[in-house]
Order: structure tokens, then sequence, then C-alpha cells
């Protein structure tokens, strides 16, 4: 039996409400201000995953108990870097062979650096297969809003940072063309070097113009790392695909709110392999968990015990990798996911077919 431990965190206020509701009479603040006191905790116990090799793991939500607003203010070094350690104890003396870090846990300070050299145990952030997973979420999303990706344009907004980049090779192949867009043009170049020295039949472009480049293309995936809001519900044609995996986010909630003929997913929901039982709910159906936890679990049914993903870096090679991993134990992309939540089955087929009423050709000149 493989095991693995993850580090959770309330994201709003309803994930304090839905673990005790009593907390919904009173103030948030205070609420979020009395959790955030108390050390981290074992949240629960997650049987069943089971990969189509026969191997089988288990493992441990483990909760620090503060609100993601209150987490990026409060200093890294000081107060949340030794509640981190704190947890990736409790990871340890579970007897957790790795432990995944889960939300803005993997954001702050140096994305998982200091808490894996602070362990015994190794530290992932699963932002592989977060990036993994938010591509083929956007090529299933196309789909399901009846773009054809191998004839369609796709724009990665941040294409020369790490996970752009990454991304970008991931897309490559998948797409007709592809816009790199980002600050610096000489960076974007090095990139779309790269992509194309892949050999795939993609046509590969660059654009320092984030609204050009969003305005002609039905793919978007955002992974920028600008701190304010680059795309606005003027910005995207009728049916497009918005993948927004950037924290903070690059897409204004205007989009969400006005845009009801636009597709925006914060990447893909995974369903996991065997009779999966995570015994806590953290807003997704049962079998089906976030792309990072879903790495955390890959690792230990590969017995890959080693820091697979940390720091800013993403490497490209890692990407294809635990794609195919993910494929050999089971794991696969089932639907979408915004505010960390699933996204209904019926909220998509509104989508659909308000983009129907407007929608121009599927890919542009």
């Amino acid at each position: 039996m493989e095991r693995f431990a993850f580090v959770l965190h309330p994201l709003r206020f309803d994930d304090f409400t839905r673990k005790f509701p009593i907390l919904r009479h009173l103030p948030e603040s205070a609420v979020e201000k009395a959790f955030s006191h108390l050390p981290p905790f074992k949240a629960s116990h997650i049987t069943g995953a089971k990969s189509k090799t026969g191997v089988e793991a288990e493992g441990w939500f483990i909760v620090v108990p503060i609100a993601a607003h209150l987490m990026l203010d409060l200093p890294f070094r000081e107060v949340m870097l030794p509640k981190l350690l704190r947890a990736g104890r409790i990871a340890e003396q579970l007897g957790a062979g790795i432990l995944g870090l889960g939300a803005f846990t993997k954001v702050i300070g140096d994305r998982g650096v200091s808490v894996a050299n602070g362990l015994r145990i190794p530290v992932t952030t699963g932002n592989s297969y977060t990036t993994a997973s938010a591509v083929d979420g956007a090529l299933l999303g196309a789909r399901r809003m009846d773009i054809a990706p191998e004839d369609a344009t796709a724009a990665v907004v941040g294409a020369s940072g790490a996970i752009g980049r990454a991304a970008s090779a991931a897309l490559a192949g998948e797409v007709r063309r592809l816009v790199l867009v980002g600050r610096q043009e000489r960076k974007l170049l090095q990139v779309a070097e790269d992509v194309q020295a892949l050999g795939t039949h993609t046509t590969v472009e660059i654009s320092t113009d984030v609204r050009a480049a969003a305005a002609v293309s039905d793919i978007v995936l955002t992974v920028s790392s600008a701190t304010g809001v680059l795309l606005e519900p003027g910005d995207l044609r009728p049916g497009a695909v918005v993948c927004d995996v950037a924290r903070p986010r690059n897409v204004s909630e205007k989009v969400y709110e006005q845009r009801r003929d636009v597709l925006v997913i914060d990447g893909g929901v995974i369903e996991v392999p065997g009779e999966v039982n995570f015994n806590f709910n953290f807003g997704f159906p049962p079998g089906y968990a976030e792309a990072c936890i879903a790495e955390t679990m890959i690792l230990a049914l590969e017995r890959r015990y080693e820091p697979y993903t940390l720091g800013l870096d993403i490497r490209a090679d890692r990407v294809r990798e635990i794609r195919e991993l993910a494929k050999k134990h089971g794991f696969s992309v089932a639907g979408f996911r915004r505010f960390e939540r699933s996204i209904p089955d019926e909220e998509i087929e509104a989508i659909r077919k308000a983009a129907r009423g407007g929608k121009r050709s599927s890919t542009s000149a």
C-alpha cells in the first residue's frame, strides 16, 4: 500500500461553513481570524485509490485553516512556513511517502522549495499535472463548445513564463494556430523557436497585445504572472473557451457575469481510478479531484517518491511524462472546474446554446 498526504486550506467562507454549518451565523472576518490561530490538523483519511496496474494507495488531507486572502498577507518565513512544516510533519507521522501542496500553499513563498527543504519526505506542488490538465481541459472544453481543436486558433497569455512555456509546448500539434502572448518580444521569440522545433503542423505566432490575441482565438489559456486583470467581457469572441490558470486571476469576474456565451474554466476535473473515498467534501463530486491532488496520488502509485514539481520552473518533459503516467494509472480529465468547484453539465450546455446564437466562424483569419 502506497501512501501520500495533501495540504488543503479554505478558499472561501463557505469552505468553513460546509464543515461547520453553525458558523453561517457568525461574521466572516471573525471566523477567519479565529481559525487562522489554529494549528494544522488531519481532516480525513483517503481510501480506495487503485491504479489500473493494481497498485493501491491511501492518503490523508491535512488542513491549514487559513483563508486564502490572509495567507497571502501573512509573512511567509515567520508565519506560513512554520505552519506548512507542521502540516508536513503530521504527514510524516502518518507514514506518507510524499506531500502535495494545494491552492495558495503552493503559491506563497518560494513555491514549495523551503517546505521540501524542511521535511524528510519529498514535496510536489502538482503544477506539472495542473498544466497538463489545463491544456487537456481547454481542448475538451473546445469540443464541448463545438470547436474542433485541430482547426482552431489558441492563445497562451503569459507564454514566456514557466507554465506558459510548458503549456505552449503541450498545445503544439493540437491546434492549427498558436499565438504566444507576453510583454517582451525577445522572450516570446525564444519560446516560439522552441515550440517550432517540436516539428508539429501548428503555425506559431507572437503578440504583445493580449486583447487583440484573445479577439481572434477560439481557445485562450491565461498563465500570466500579472497582478491585474488582463481580459474583460468585450475581449472574447462568442463561443470561446478560456482556461484561467493564473493566480491572481487574469480574467475579470465580469466575464462570468456578463458573457453567458463564453466557457471560462480553471482547468480540468480529474477522475480518480478505483473506488476512492476522500471522506471530505471539498466541492467535487465523489471520485473526482483537482489535478494537483491527482499528481500527488499518481506519484505515490508510481512509487516516484521525489520532489517532482517545485519552484517556479515547470519542465515541459515533466508535463508530458505526468500525462502519460496519468493514463497508465487510469486518471483522466472528466469535466471542468471554476473557483475550485466542479462546473455542472447543465451549465456547460447552457453556455454552448448561448454561443450558437452569436457565434462567428470557429476559426479566425
